[in-house]
């Protein structure tokens, strides 16, 4: 089955004041035609953040639009968010990203996704190898983790940086 892998660094090496390049979308009623980014938040949240015991960024939301799950995962009801970006301000570590935390979000469908899938639009407008099919499995050696069935993620958590100092 092929699969996507979102490479986190590549975003962030690439990013010019603080924006990333998410790749547009070929669904133009996306705003600002950025479908991609909902799920490199989805990924920032599960793999960047911090996930704090007792998270600031929770505590200072007025929409109450944060919460944790049973993993200890944060998560944000875009339904409830009002984009003041407390939450970004309250981030002891700065993992929390004003150009990831807005009120507008998009879905991304994956493209309808098969495996005779050409590379999608975000693929190719998005930073050189930061969105690419992979037949890869989720592999820890290598800091790449399953964010859903067909989403993989590279990135470093920060439970292993904080275990290698």
């Amino acid at each position: 089955m092929k699969k996507i892998l979102i490479d986190l660094a590549k975003f962030r090496e690439t990013s010019v004041n603080g924006e990333y390049n998410y790749g547009e979308c070929s669904y133009d009623f996306h705003p600002n035609n950025i479908g991609m980014k909902d799920i490199i938040e989805q990924a920032m949240l599960r793999f960047t953040c911090r996930h704090c015991e007792d998270a600031p960024c929770i505590a200072v939301c007025p929409a109450e639009a944060l919460e944790k799950d049973e993993d200890n995962i944060l998560h944000r009801a875009t339904n409830l968010c009002i984009g003041c970006q407390s939450c970004v301000a309250a981030c002891p570590f700065g993992t929390l990203s004003n150009r990831i935390i807005t009120s507008l979000k998009s879905r991304c469908d994956l493209c309808n996704l098969n495996d005779e899938s050409k590379p999608t639009k975000c693929m190719t407008t998005a930073p050189e190898g930061a969105i690419v099919f992979t037949d890869a499995e989720p592999n820890e050696a290598e800091h790449i983790h399953r964010l859903s069935e067909r989403i993989l993620v590279r990135e470093i958590p920060w439970e292993d940086l904080k275990d290698n100092d």
